[in-house]
């Protein structure tokens, strides 16, 4: 039997090391001069763009073809915003699923009198680089009691309805009970009908549609500071990353199909934990949903204080499929999670891996994801936006 040459045993190791390195993601730099960036978009209607959400109130355009952010904003809302707390401004877009027929995108913000906007603006499909800032129709105002806890994530459905998340209206631990009160809209995830209207329908599967004092608009309820909500692309599964108030942060998962009167437990709950203070009544419903993963609060790797919600990844990197990512906007290191089985297992600290090497990320506000699944992160404070590749 004649022995193999060497060149090819060298071959081989060169082949199988390439294959380890390729394996590891990182972050590539898309873009920075950003104010603030709490958010970013893409449609597949306009392939070549990312639309950066700015928290004072502007929509800026990274073109992709070019490589720089065009010139002119996509939107700009400064003047209907006044912010007077780190959480208030302009906090989620999404576009409508027939943008190329109809050019509607819908925005969550903050108005200057602190309250949540969520309105419609109109665009020419044709000219994607422009929105038309004086076309805004106001389709559901919030009253918001303080100046935090705002949530802000808004986003279509694999249904096609409009999703919207809200915090609790602020302060320390929900002191007015919104969260678990079905007559307000705070603390809870809305679902409400707008494609084809001026304004909007009630879904009838809305589960407390027809019920004495509850908002027909509410799908789930029991979140104190949703930042930032996902469906995965490929299984319709949903996860919600919900900020905590002294001890723990959280994510919930819920399968497909199964939101419908889900009750997440706050301020009954933090996390696991039952709430030990105000005399508040920890007692559970039968609706009530544990998370599918919690964190303590602290510095450690595998701990924060201020949960940030992220992604199913599903792009092009095979060694990441279906891990769920997510950060900390107190402690900044990146996470991963893969649920199975409805537990989360193979917990995964990408911090050392995902390092920048010349300048660290501060403060992690956002991911994002476009539609063909990669992967985004946002540094609110050097104001840039990364790509996570292999």
């Amino acid at each position: 039997m004649t022995a193999k040459h060497p060149f090819f045993f060298f071959s081989f190791i060169l082949i199988l090391l390439s294959s380890i390195v390729n394996g590891v993601p990182k972050l590539s730099l898309v873009t920075d001069g950003l104010q603030e960036p709490v958010w970013a978009k893409t449609t597949p209607h306009a392939p070549n763009y990312i639309y950066i959400l700015e928290k004072p109130g502007v929509i800026q355009i990274y073109d992709k073809q070019s490589q720089k952010l065009l010139d002119s904003p996509f939107l700009d809302i400064r003047s209907k915003i006044k912010i007077k707390m780190n959480e208030q401004g302009l906090l989620g877009m999404t576009f409508c699923p027939d943008f190329n027929k109809t050019g509607m995108l819908y925005i969550n913000y903050t108005n200057i009198n602190g309250d949540t906007h969520i309105s419609s603006f109109k665009c020419d499909p044709a000219v994607p680089n422009k929105a038309e800032s004086q076309s805004e129709n106001i389709l559901l105002e919030i009253k918001q009691p303080y100046r935090n806890h705002n949530g802000g994530w808004i986003d279509f459905g694999p249904d096609r309805l409009l999703y919207i998340s809200t915090g609790d209206g602020g302060a320390a631990f929900d002191p007015k009970n919104h969260a678990q009160n079905l007559s307000s809209h705070l603390g809870k995830l809305l679902r409400i009908d707008v494609i084809g209207k001026e304004t909007y329908t009630i879904p009838p599967s809305n589960p407390f549609v027809g019920k004495e004092n509850a908002k027909p608009e509410i799908l789930a309820y029991g979140l104190r500071n949703p930042w930032r909500c996902c469906w995965d692309k490929e299984t319709g599964d949903f996860y919600i990353a919900d900020v905590g108030q002294g001890k723990k942060e959280e994510i919930n998962f819920i399968p497909k199909g199964k939101l419908n009167g889900v009750n997440f437990g706050w301020r009954k709950r933090e996390g696991e934990i039952a709430t030990k203070k105000f005399n508040i009544d920890s007692t559970l419903s039968p609706s009530h949903h544990q998370p599918i993963y919690s964190y303590n609060h602290g510095g450690k790797a595998n701990e924060g204080i201020s949960i940030t919600g992220g992604f199913l990844y599903r792009g092009s990197i095979k060694e990441l499929q279906g891990q769920y990512f997510f950060a900390d906007w107190v402690n900044p290191r990146i996470w991963s999670i893969q649920v199975m089985n409805n537990k989360a297992t193979h917990f995964k600290d990408w911090t050392d891996e995902l390092n920048l090497q010349d300048k660290k990320i501060f403060k992690i506000s956002s991911f994002a994801q476009d539609h063909h699944g990669e992967l985004y992160i946002m540094d609110f404070v050097q104001g840039s936006l990364y790509k996570l590749t292999n």
